[in-house]
């Protein structure tokens, strides 16, 4: 099931365990005294969680003893913490010159049929999230793709989605 409280974007309604909520409140436990934690323990929450709702802020606010709107200024300034979930698998499409001259334009519109989602969202079942970069740095190798942390160039439509369907 989905929500719709992304600007419009589709968002995969995800609940926080039991188990998590135990690690999240060690977590807290571990830096409650500590000077400058805030970040370490968003990052450890967000490894944990996959993700960083209000109501896990909300619970890191009031276990470091802080604002609520300080955690959330933070989360939302930092680019590598999320407040909806993310795939298991982050596929990246650099749009960047040489890749979007070498076909990845058309990559894209192929990925997000076979995806059933569009840039920035996440699938229902959590496997993908589709995200466009203006560069990956690997030019030489364009078209390029990357999922997670494997890169994947010099790639043909049919190639790519032969090299998505590899990823659960």
């Amino acid at each position: 099931m989905t929500s719709d409280s992304s600007g419009g974007k589709k968002v995969p309604v995800k609940e926080i365990t039991p188990e998590e909520w135990e690690k999240v409140d060690q977590i807290i436990a571990a830096h409650k005294d500590k000077s400058g934690s805030l970040i370490p323990v968003l990052q450890q929450v967000q490894e944990v969680c996959g993700f960083l709702p209000e109501e896990v802020q909300l619970r890191v606010a009031e276990g470091l003893n802080m604002h609520p709107s300080h955690v959330f200024g933070v989360t939302t300034f930092y680019s590598f913490f999320t407040l909806v979930p993310r795939g298991r698998n982050i596929v990246r499409l650099c749009m960047g010159t040489a890749c979007y001259v070498q076909g990845n334009n058309k990559m894209l519109g192929k990925l997000k049929q076979k995806m059933g989602i569009d840039v920035d969202e996440t699938s229902d079942d959590l496997r993908y999230s589709l995200e466009t970069v203006r560069c990956l740095g690997a030019c030489g190798l364009a078209p390029v793709m990357v999922i997670n942390q494997d890169t994947h160039g010099l790639l043909e439509i049919d190639k790519a989605m032969e090299v998505i369907g590899e990823y659960e």
